[in-house]
């Protein structure tokens, strides 16, 4: 499985993490499942291959070929039939309101046809998209949808408080959120209305995913030795942990570093690869 990902446009940069293309020229009939746990909104453009996600229990979807996520506050069941390719974008929570006329907690965790909010703007991008020989005209394409949609809200710059907690969630995970509110100059009640309004989910439960996230990419050895011993102290006991890894991947420590998770690990180098840029 192939995977690579690139830093966008400078005047983009204040709205979109990264792009990403992922390639998996696996033989027809292999199904694999994995789960996705993204941190951010994203978009997903599928250019070949039979995806889907577990929605409901038991319900499996695809919502077409250019897919809004909202983050996500625990893991998504994904799989995908055969070989595949996807390209897409990561959106920063900062930004959110320059992208999307709804707040990201009416959105969190759902799956969604773009077009359900972008309108014919998707159709155009999955086009551009497809029609893109490389990764640079695929990106080319999705940075010109995204430039018109900026044009839209016009008013609606960046926010420097909630970019500033993007950076604290990656790189202090174990933070009080007092502590964190009295840094952005907020009240915690502020913080939590305007992290539920860019982030989709709470301080605390943002928090939260970062401190897995964290440990999740020092198991996969993604990190530094350092990091993997701060990473160890950042639960209470064996007990804490194995809670939290059950709670974002249905799987104890030992077996989620065992575990085959192509998407998921692309994922997190995704993260690992963005994490101190700003």
């Amino acid at each position: 499985m192939l995977s690579r990902t690139y830093r966008p446009s400078a005047d983009l940069a204040p709205y979109i993490r990264r792009f990403y293309v992922f390639e998996a020229p696996l033989p027809d009939g292999v199904v694999v499942e994995d789960f996705l746990l993204a941190e951010t909104a994203f978009v997903r453009c599928l250019l070949r291959g039979d995806w889907s996600a577990e929605t409901r229990p038991g319900e499996w979807n695809t919502a077409g070929n250019i897919v809004f996520f909202g983050a996500n506050s625990g893991p998504l069941k994904v799989r995908v039939k055969g070989g595949f390719a996807v390209t897409g974008f990561a959106i920063r929570p900062s930004g959110w309101h320059a992208l999307f006329s709804s707040p990201h907690n009416q959105l969190a965790d759902q799956m969604r046809p773009l077009q359900e909010l972008w309108g014919e703007l998707a159709d155009r991008m999955i086009a551009g998209v497809s029609q893109a020989v490389d990764d640079e005209g695929q990106l080319a394409a999705m940075e010109r949808c995204i430039r018109e949609r900026l044009e839209l809200f016009p008013g609606h710059l960046p926010d420097p408080q909630m970019a500033q907690f993007e950076i604290i969630a990656r790189t202090d995970s174990t933070i009080r959120i007092e502590d964190a509110a009295g840094q952005l100059g907020l009240s915690v009640r502020q913080l939590e209305r305007r992290c539920l309004a860019a982030f989709g989910l709470t301080p605390k439960a943002v928090l939260r995913r970062s401190r897995f996230l964290d440990a999740a990419t020092a198991l996969r050895g993604f990190s530094s030795p350092s990091e993997i011993e701060l990473g160890a102290l950042r639960y209470y006991d064996q007990s804490h942990m194995n809670r939290e890894f059950r709670r974002y991947t249905g799987m104890t420590p030992r077996v989620f570093s065992k575990a085959v998770t192509p998407l998921q690990t692309a994922g997190l180098k995704l993260r690992e690869e963005s994490r101190f840029e700003d």
